[in-house]
């Protein structure tokens, strides 16, 4: 019997290919209906099936279910750009995905994913198909691929393909070189923000920003939309890329980022992103400097956007922040003024299916990214393409994706600070003292409160994503930014005479800009990162807690963020990948630091169970949710009760000047000084 991985894994390798042309390095084919074949092929089905499916060790027959009206969907082109902040796009992908979840069992699934692969626009498909597996109760068991495996033009030098396919094409498997992918290839270093290059351009840091979007799409059934806290999660996960983001600034010497809070201004920043679309051979256009935004008018691909309506909707979202409600599409007031309005605001901002009025308060986060991705081309008249603002899984290698959602995160701390203070009943833990918070790296002899970073070189397999290509595994090497392995050291006193629970929350703030001036506690506060968030039995008496850095709540490892599933013929069981895959890449933990040294607050604290828990039973060990902080858990509610950031995610008292200041009161919080220190020499993964 073949497993539901076998069945899907081929509809995800060589996108634009045939589905009838053999998988899984000629092991896997598809019998497809001749009524299936494109109008290309139809009537000599018959002979592709004989000529490429003869020497397959694998035959799935796929079941004639006639012929699925998918006319809905064509409307985007087959060989252009499918964007999810393209509003219309968005609503085709969630009536698609609609179709791949009303199936009523995985081979009538088989047979429609089968008739609509070949017809309709490779990345609108895989997204399409990718949500309704994760979200279907019965295919939980197949891994869905990244987007690296099945499109690498959207993160690789497209330099490097040529030297792929003749790598893959005359060397045999088992002998083949990996190719490797230059660091830093978009601009030279005289250019202030290449130095942030390798976190714009990393790739685990845009599979992450494109994973976010599969687990949590914006449109599509409601029970795959509605997940719990989805409008909060929108709002707390971008503001950590934006916080991480300027801690990478400030220890390269940049300053924080103007937000982009006048679509009138001209755009001081260029890039020039050197990503090719494999579907048209086309690149993503670049942005020259000091270009200003226009309304963008593009009937051909359904986008209508004026920069008076963008401001007209910003407007009435900042009056809804201020006044303490939103109006719901019949005129209702919904509360903000409480701890669940930020899910509301969340929702609106982004502007998903849950949005309560859309007509209303529009659709400003993504026609924001849509404004920019045309700037050099508002009316089509060059037939240019959106660039790397219009997609999901390019948007983040773009500086000016960061200005955006400064601008963003502007509002939503807008509506923070309509929030009093918390006080000491809010962060206080009675009984409970926080004595040690040390951190040192896993190596032994290392001296206390030091990590360090380098360079390391890992390899990718990109086989699955070359069209008519090379069968099997190609390898590319590329270097991204790590830390050395390292643990945090707790030592915790329960005062009482039985056994207590708790949270431990861990922080890291910059106590520097770019400058080497010291930063207000306020602003501490705007650029703090999220390290870790777990829980803690607490026996009477001292308790010593250790906490490797590979246990994070934000992170996944390597191996998840990068495996290739597609080309795997190895089993995925149910708590490997799907879901798993969603969460910040490991060797991005930690900012990079100095040459010298860079320090930085690390905080932690221990909260109050009582004001935490969600499910008592909750367990990060199981069913992969060990990245829940940035992507929640699978079908359940979200694990913390508190306020994601919490509890930085309000301003403090006029008093509190300092992490001395705000920690003294409460035994159970600690702050420490941690120095990252930077090597710059390349490490090879073993």
């Amino acid at each position: 019997m073949v497993s539901n991985q076998t069945r899907f894994s081929g509809f995800f390798q060589h996108p634009h290919e045939p589905l009838f042309l053999p998988k899984n390095n000629g092991a896997l084919f598809y019998d497809v209906p001749d009524s299936y074949y494109t109008d290309r092929y139809r009537g000599i089905g018959p002979n592709l099936a004989n000529r490429f499916g003869e020497n397959a060790g694998t035959r799935i027959p796929i079941m004639d279910i006639g012929t699925p009206d998918i006319s809905f969907a064509m409307a985007v082109r087959r060989r252009e750009g499918f964007s999810l902040f393209n509003r219309t796009h968005r609503a085709i992908a969630g009536q698609l995905i609609e179709r791949f979840m009303s199936q009523p069992d995985v081979d009538t699934l088989a047979s429609f994913a089968a008739f609509s692969r070949d017809r309709l626009n490779a990345p609108l498909f895989q997204y399409a198909l990718g949500v309704a597996l994760l979200h279907r109760r019965d295919t939980r068991d197949v891994a869905v691929p990244s987007f690296l495996q099945l499109f690498p033009d959207r993160f690789v030098d497209p330099a490097v393909f040529p030297r792929l396919r003749e790598e893959g094409m005359v060397v045999e498997q088992g002998n083949r070189m990996a190719i490797d992918i230059p660091m830093n290839f978009t601009a030279l270093d005289r250019e202030p923000e290449q130095r942030l290059a390798y976190f714009r351009e990393d790739i685990g840091v845009n599979l992450h920003h494109w994973h976010w979007h599969l687990v949590y799409p914006g449109m599509g059934p409601r029970e795959v939309v509605d997940k719990d806290r989805r409008g909060e999660l929108f709002y707390y996960m971008h503001g950590q890329l934006v916080a991480r983001y300027h801690l990478e600034r400030f220890c390269n010497g940049l300053g924080r980022v103007a937000p982009l809070n006048n679509l009138r201004q001209p755009i001081r920043e260029p890039y020039y992103p050197k990503i090719l679309r494999s579907a048209n051979n086309r690149t993503h256009p670049a942005r020259y400097r000091n270009m200003v935004l226009s309304d963008v008018v593009r009937p051909d691909d359904d986008v209508n956007i004026t920069l008076a309506d963008m401001e007209l909707q910003l407007r009435r979202i900042v009056e809804a922040i201020d006044t303490g409600f939103a109006l719901s599409a019949n005129g209702d007031r919904i509360p903000l003024d409480n701890p669940r309005g930020i899910d509301v605001l969340g929702n609106i901002v982004e502007s998903c299916l849950l949005t309560p009025n859309e007509t209303y308060y529009g659709d400003v986060h993504n026609s924001g990214h849509i404004v920019l991705s045309y700037i050099h081309d508002p009316d089509g008249t060059y037939l240019e393409s959106y660039g790397v603002m219009g997609d999901v899984t390019t948007a983040m290698r773009d500086p000016i994706f960061y200005r955006w959602h400064e601008y963003v995160d502007e509002i939503f701390r807008r509506h923070k600070n309509n929030f009093s203070p918390y006080v000491y009943q809010d962060l206080s833990y009675h009984g409970i003292t926080m004595l040690k918070l040390e951190t040192r790296l896993e190596k032994r002899g290392a001296p206390n409160n030091l990590w360090l970073t380098f360079w390391q070189r890992s390899q990718v397999d990109l086989g699955a994503g070359l069209d008519f290509g090379p069968q099997g595994n190609v390898f590319a090497t590329f270097t991204h930014l790590q830390h050395a392995p390292f643990v945090f050291q707790l030592q915790i006193v329960n005062a009482d005479n039985r056994p207590r629970r708790g949270t431990v929350r861990i922080y890291l703030a910059p106590k520097f800009d770019e400058r080497g001036v010291p930063l207000s506690f306020e602003n501490q506060r705007r650029y703090i990162v999220e390290l870790d968030t777990f829980r803690v039995r607490l026996n009477p008496g001292v308790n010593n807690i250790v906490r490797r850095s590979d246990q994070s709540s934000v992170t996944i490892p390597y191996e998840r963020t990068f495996r290739n599933v597609a080309m795997s013929n190895e089993p995925t069981g149910s708590d490997q990948f799907r879901f798993c895959n969603c969460g910040w890449p490991s060797h991005m933990l930690i900012p990079k630091g100095t040459t010298n040294g860079t320090t930085y607050d690390l905080f932690a604290m221990v909260s109050d169970f009582t004001g935490d828990v969600v499910d008592v039973d909750f367990d990060e060990s199981r069913d992969c949710d060990d990245a829940h902080s940035f992507c929640g858990i699978r079908d359940r509610l979200f694990p913390d009760a508190r306020n994601m950031g919490y509890p930085f995610d309000r301003k403090v008292s006029s008093d509190v000047k300092s992490f001395i200041d705000f920690v003294a009161p409460f035994p159970n919080m600690s702050v420490s000084t941690v120095t990252i220190r930077f090597t710059n020499t390349v490490i090879a993964r073993t």
